[in-house]
């Protein structure tokens, strides 16, 4: 189980996008903790501290949640949905990072709460500039609200 802060739930499934993922937080050093999960319903249970993560606190919350839409088992959809619902998480901001273009997909992420929307990069040097540029704003510029207890 993991204890105390996570800086960033990885929410991907795929492999390659994680480790680019990894490579660009280390190098640029923004952050300690990365927390990965793999699929939708893992997303959940660590969110909202149930299952395999019912150890956790939810006070110990991710300052930031990286979201791919095309998941397994739950979507990102459905992932974004009870967590912007939940009056616990709601304030976590969400970036949704996918390879969808779609337009359904854009507006319904927005309608559900996103922070923001981004479309993966193809090219290794523009994705990890991209993950490097949100781990900046999202962890070191942005002022988020502390959780009542």
């Amino acid at each position: 189980m993991i204890e105390g802060i996570v800086e960033i739930l990885l929410v991907e499934d795929n492999p390659d996008d994680i480790k680019l993922a990894q490579y660009a937080f280390h190098k640029h050093h923004l952050i300690n903790v990365v927390h990965i999960v793999r699929d939708g319903a893992e997303a959940l249970e660590f969110l909202f501290c149930t299952g395999r993560y019912a150890d956790r606190k939810i006070e110990d919350r991710p300052k930031l949640v990286l979201l791919d839409l095309k998941l397994p088992l739950v979507d990102g959809i459905e992932v974004l949905r009870q967590l912007k619902s939940n009056s616990q998480t709601k304030t976590i901001p969400v970036v949704v990072m996918t390879s969808s273009r779609e337009e359904s997909d854009v507006v319904e992420s927005y309608e559900l709460g996103v922070n923001s929307y981004i479309v993966k990069p193809v090219d290794f040097d523009q994705f990890t500039d991209v993950v490097q540029q949100l781990g900046y704003y999202w962890l070191l510029l942005n002022q988020s609200p502390t959780l009542e207890a």
